[in-house]
């Protein structure tokens, strides 16, 4: 039984964004909604929270919109046993452990919070010329830059391999030398780097039709930008693609937009509704997929094309594409602004 079960609960007067903090702090990937007397209220996971967010809902909202009102539990008299049985047969990680309805523990399935390996390749954009950070990459290709004591890129890698990732393929066109002699061939992290060269830029999807014959074979590929600093939990990502049987996931982020003026609907002259600097919420793409072999074989060779545009294509052809909300840390390096936040930020992401 988990010894830091007392820290996964929560009371039902708490909000998404308190679950979240908790689900990224803890190791144990959920929380129990409790009463004063910590008798079980709900259940709430990671994907109990996307999906909320799916639905437009603020993590400023009430747990209790999302959460689990009737979760598998077991007696504490149960043994081990017993328990790992119904996880393994029901599909779930952890089980509480009540007593007459009281909370008194948590049993997680042996190996959930040890890391496996992936071998899924990882597909890192790192060709691009970083304009808006001149005259910084005038003579280092932006992904190279240093965030912290290392280059925007290491932290990206170290992030995928902490995950469980090993094989890497990344796509250079700008400075590529300086990437190349950096990361060699991956070994000195415990890694596999291969490299793909853009002769002239392609766009974000394009490097695609570059990547080799012999990738593993029937393994969807995450793809990501290389400017990006994030703390998106990869494997939950891929679990998402792999569950749904998509062809494609794009990472999309909630973004809003408060309108600074009094917003009127009317029929005719007749004001029908006033309504005082709504706030307006969108998705936006936030840089990062999951890919099938058969959209990767899509793309031809040297054929320019972006992500949006070939994913757009994707759901012509009736393929299954989906989103996939990610709440956790996000930063593009784009601007200068954004690589001065990035040296702040560095510091409490637990990134280095």
């Amino acid at each position: 039984m988990s010894h830091s079960w007392k820290n996964v609960l929560i009371k039902p007067t708490c909000t998404l964004r308190d679950a979240l903090e908790i689900i990224n702090t803890e190791a144990l990937r959920v929380v129990l909604v409790v009463d004063d007397l910590n008798y079980l209220q709900g259940v709430v996971t990671d994907g109990d929270i996307r999906r909320g967010l799916l639905q437009n809902l603020p993590l400023s909202s009430n747990i209790a919109l999302v959460m689990n009102t009737n979760p598998i539990t077991a007696d504490i008299g149960s043994s081990r046993k017993e328990l790992v049985s119904i996880m393994e047969n029901k599909g779930i990680l952890s089980i509480p452990l009540l007593d007459i309805g009281k909370v008194v523990g948590l049993e997680t399935l042996p190996g959930v919070l040890s890391r496996p390996v992936y071998q899924n390749p990882v597909f890192l954009m790192a060709g691009g010329f970083g304009t808006r950070l001149r005259p910084l990459t005038d003579s280092c290709p932006k992904p190279m830059l240093k965030v912290g004591n290392k280059p925007i890129l290491e932290t990206v890698i170290r992030s995928f391999i902490k995950a469980g990732f090993v094989n890497f393929y990344i796509s250079t066109h700008y400075m590529p030398e300086q990437i190349m002699e950096y990361f060699g061939d991956g070994s000195s992290l415990g890694i596999s780097i291969q490299y793909v060269h853009e002769k002239s830029p392609l766009g974000t999807g394009g490097a695609l039709g570059l990547l080799p014959s012999n990738l593993p074979k029937d393994l969807p590929l995450i793809m990501m930008n290389g400017d990006v600093l994030s703390k998106v939990d990869f494997q939950r990502l891929l679990t998402f693609h792999n569950e749904n049987e998509a062809d494609a996931s794009m990472c999309v982020r909630e973004y809003e937009y408060q309108i600074p003026y009094g917003v009127i609907e009317g029929e005719g002259s007749k004001i029908t509704s006033m309504v005082e600097k709504p706030i307006q919420r969108f998705f936006v793409n936030a840089g990062i997929y999951v890919v099938s072999p058969k959209v990767i074989n899509s793309v031809p060779v040297n054929y320019k094309i972006d992500m949006p545009t070939l994913l757009e294509n994707c759901i012509q052809d009736n393929q299954k594409v989906l989103m996939f909300p990610i709440h956790e840390y996000w930063l593009d390096i784009g601007r200068m602004d954004d690589f001065n936040r990035a040296q702040i930020d560095i510091h409490t992401l637990g990134l280095i």
